[in-house]
């Protein structure tokens, strides 16, 4: 999970509000150091984390409850408003013809977030197109090409040309009919006036609605400083921070960009071009004290599930029939949330209550249960009853498993169905589900 280590220790300090008789000054004190640890420990800077704390135990021990709030519930809201105040503004790039200029140092993902850009911006059913105008690093243009391949978007680049502004004209004439135009550009060491004085000259000559810059969050605090001088430099619209999934000072990264009042609009959080996903103090807060995030949730299904399979899906499972097809497409389903960690994070209270080890192995599970069904014949599939000793010794040889799997494949299945018999003896839920599914009580026979 992106910062891994300062969610839990954030639960921690929320627990104590949550597990106290009522609310004292004695927990306040207490859970404002913990707060404070947590934070710097995540390499925010000391002088925030101080100002925040204070604005926060002010605030737990002199605002009374809105009606209908406990205290312990007032406390936790406190705490959550002021992190999310300490993040700063977010925005989203208007899904409309535009050109975006990525702006970094060396190895900060440039390259590998204009893909996951670009595949982000598809989802909205967009044209884009890359162009290649980083002339300073070997093979820039080449590792472009590769990510235009994987992503399906054309790039325009000359590794032979090392004139950046040259390029830049060829490009925007190549494709002027496309919706968006992504600029890769070059990126130096440190902050050297040539690279201010290059991506000058591009964005007067690109004329970009969205001018990004791309920094890797285990800079932590560093990040400020920088912000600070490509703004000054070009006038950044926002900020996009990579690594955030592996960085113990990802919280550093971005109460230092908050400071400086550049939006962050997205965090990468992984190696795949997927993983790209829009900034948002609230949500973002929300997950990292285990809130989850029903919201985003809604989201990722609106974009990865087929609403008529799914209709269908519900419609078998409502006449009372589970078979492992089902089961089976449900796993695919679910697959396209992507992993496993990442939908629990969205759900309020369940990442808590399981480890990353426990999510790891749950993960691991779902992928060989698909397996094993992989080696099934299709009337072992619609009819599951076939399956017996021999049926089990087979199924685990194909599938590279053991006949213990199988079985525990076969258990999982069982208690499936029995739980969806359970579902449609409770007449109350049954005729809600049946409501929104447009059924009747024909479907049960």
């Amino acid at each position: 999970m992106v910062l891994d280590k300062l969610s839990q220790s954030l639960r921690d300090a929320l627990k104590k509000v949550a597990n106290a008789a009522y609310v004292d000054k004695r927990i306040i004190d207490e859970v404002v150091k913990d707060i404070q640890r947590a934070l710097l420990q995540s390499d925010v800077n000391v002088n925030l984390v101080v100002g925040m704390t204070k604005i926060l135990e002010r605030r737990a021990l002199t605002e009374k409850p809105p009606p209908g709030m406990s205290s312990r519930e007032h406390v936790i809201r406190i705490i959550f408003e002021e992190i999310v105040n300490i993040l700063g503004s977010s925005r989203e790039i208007s899904p409309r013809k535009q050109r975006i200029m990525l702006l970094g140092l060396y190895g900060q993902g440039k390259t590998t977030t204009a893909g996951k850009l670009a595949k982000e911006l598809h989802k909205k059913g967009l044209k884009i197109a890359f162009i290649a105008c980083d002339v300073h690093r070997p093979a820039a243009y080449d590792q472009l090409v590769q990510i235009g391949k994987k992503v399906n978007v054309p790039v325009y680049g000359d590794p032979k040309e090392t004139h950046a502004i040259k390029i830049l004209r060829r490009g925007l004439k190549q494709f002027r009919d496309e919706d968006i135009i992504i600029i890769d550009t070059s990126g130096r060491h440190s902050l050297e006036e040539s690279l201010f004085k290059e991506i000058k000259e591009l964005s007067k000559e690109a004329k970009a609605e969205e001018k990004f810059l791309v920094m890797d969050a285990t800079i932590g605090q560093q990040a400020g400083p920088q912000a600070r001088a490509f703004n000054e430099a070009v006038d950044i619209t926002g900020v996009i921070l990579t690594k955030m999934d592996g960085s113990a000072k990802g919280g550093g990264a971005l109460s230092a960009v908050a400071e400086t009042e550049a939006p962050i609009c997205y965090i990468g959080t992984g190696e795949h071009l997927g993983d790209l996903e829009r900034f948002d103090p609230s949500r973002f807060v929300s997950r990292l004290l285990g809130m989850g995030d029903i919201q985003s949730l809604i989201e990722k299904a609106e974009e990865t599930i087929d609403v008529e399979k799914a209709e269908e899906a519900a419609r078998k499972l409502m006449s009372g029939r589970l078979t492992l097809r089902d089961m089976y497409n449900q796993l695919e389903m679910l697959e396209g949330f992507g992993p496993f960690q990442k939908v629990a994070q969205m759900i309020p209270g369940f990442s808590s209550k399981l480890s990353s080890d426990d999510m790891q192995l749950s993960q691991e599970r779902m992928n060989r249960f698909k397996i094993i069904m992989d080696s099934m014949t299709e009337a072992e599939l619609e009819e599951p009853k076939l399956i017996k000793s021999s049926r089990i010794l087979r199924i685990a040889r194909g599938s590279g498993t053991t006949p213990k799997d199988v079985r525990e494949l076969l258990k999982q299945y069982n208690m499936s169905k029995k739980a969806i018999k359970g579902f449609l003896g409770n007449r109350k839920m049954r005729r809600q589900l049946m409501k929104q599914l447009k059924m009747d009580d024909t479907t049960f026979g």
